[in-house]
C-alpha cells in the first residue's frame, strides 16, 4: 500500500509548501483537484515539483470531459519533465455540481463519456509524438509539426488512473485500458466502492489483464494522525482487499486557514502505515 494526500483547497504557494511537508513526512503522493474555476492544478503541481524530489504528484482528478485534451497533454508532460518523471494523471467525468452548468460545460453523462474516451485517445496519442492524426465523433486532430514538445519522462506513458463504475461494463473496460482505477458504484447515488466491492474489482482486474502488468486500485478516506494503530486498522481491510493506494482527504477544509491548520497538521503526522 502506498499513501497519498489530496489537497482540498490551496493556492499554488500553499500547495508547494504542503507537498514539501508531505515528502518530508513520508507520504508517497501529493494530489490536487482540478476545478472548473479556481486555482490551476498544473500551476500548483509545477510549484510542488520545484521543491520536492521523491513524492509523486498528480491530479485528483482532471475532468477531461470538459477540458481540451491537447492542453492537458502539454500540461502533464511539462510537470512530468519538471519533476523528472513523478506525474500521475487521474481522470473522470467530473462532478457537474462543481460549476459545469454555470460555465456552459456539457452536463449530459453520455456526451461526457464520449468526450472522456476521445480525450484519452488524444492525450495518449500526443504523448507518443508525431505524426498523430485522430478523427472521432467529438474531436478531429491533424498532424502538426509546429513547436512540438518533448515526450514525457515516464515511458510508455504517464500513469493514468480512471474513475471506474463497478457494475458498468463500459466504464470498467475504460479503466482497464490504463494504469489504475478509482472505484465507484453509481446506484442509487455515486459513492466509493466498499471493501467487499474492491475485493471483487481486484479479482476482475486480475482475470482481465495480462499477468505482470501493474494496475493500481485507489481508495480514499480519513485516518487519525495521532493514533497510528487505529489508522492502520482503518487502512488494513482495504489493503487486504487489493487496494494499492490510500488517499488521505480532508475535503471539508475549504479555506486557507483550515489548510494551514487541519490539513498541514495531518500531513505532518505522516501516513497511516501498516
Amino acid at each position: 500500500m502506498k499513501y497519498g494526500f489530496v489537497m482540498p483547497f490551496a493556492d499554488a504557494r500553499a500547495a508547494a509548501d504542503m507537498a514539501r511537508a508531505a515528502e518530508q513526512a513520508g507520504w508517497d503522493g501529493f494530489f490536487v483537484w482540478e476545478p472548473v474555476w479556481g486555482i490551476d492544478a498544473w500551476v500548483s503541481l509545477a510549484a510542488a515539483a520545484m521543491v520536492t524530489e521523491r513524492i509523486r504528484l498528480g491530479t485528483m482528478l482532471s475532468p477531461l470531459s470538459r477540458m481540451r485534451p491537447w492542453k492537458l497533454a502539454g500540461e502533464s508532460v511539462a510537470v512530468d519533465r519538471l519533476s523528472n518523471g513523478r506525474t500521475i494523471l487521474s481522470v473522470g467525468l467530473g462532478s457537474v455540481d462543481t460549476g459545469f452548468a454555470e460555465f456552459g460545460e456539457v452536463t449530459d453523462r453520455k456526451a461526457r463519456a464520449e468526450l472522456l474516451d476521445e480525450g484519452l485517445d488524444i492525450v495518449t496519442g500526443l504523448w507518443r509524438g508525431q505524426p498523430f492524426n485522430y478523427r472521432g465523433k467529438r474531436y478531429t486532430v491533424r498532424e502538426s509539426t509546429f513547436q512540438m514538445p518533448p515526450p514525457p519522462v515516464q515511458q510508455p506513458r504517464i500513469p493514468i488512473w480512471v474513475v471506474g463504475a463497478w457494475g458498468s461494463q463500459k466504464s470498467m473496460a475504460r479503466a482497464l485500458k490504463y494504469d489504475g482505477i478509482l472505484p465507484q458504484v453509481l446506484a442509487p447515488t455515486a459513492r466509493q466502492a466498499t471493501v467487499d466491492e474492491v475485493r471483487a474489482i481486484r479479482a476482475h482486474v486480475d482475470a482481465q489483464r495480462t499477468p505482470g502488468r501493474p494496475f493500481d486500485i485507489i481508495v480514499e478516506g480519513e485516518t487519525p494522525g495521532g493514533d497510528r494503530a487505529r489508522a492502520a486498522g482503518i487502512v488494513r481491510p482495504w489493503a487486504d482487499a487489493g487496494a494499492t493506494w490510500w488517499i488521505e482527504s480532508r475535503w471539508m477544509a475549504n479555506d486557507q486557514a483550515e489548510v494551514r491548520g487541519i490539513v498541514q497538521r495531518r500531513i505532518e503526522q505522516g501516513p497511516p502505515g501498516l
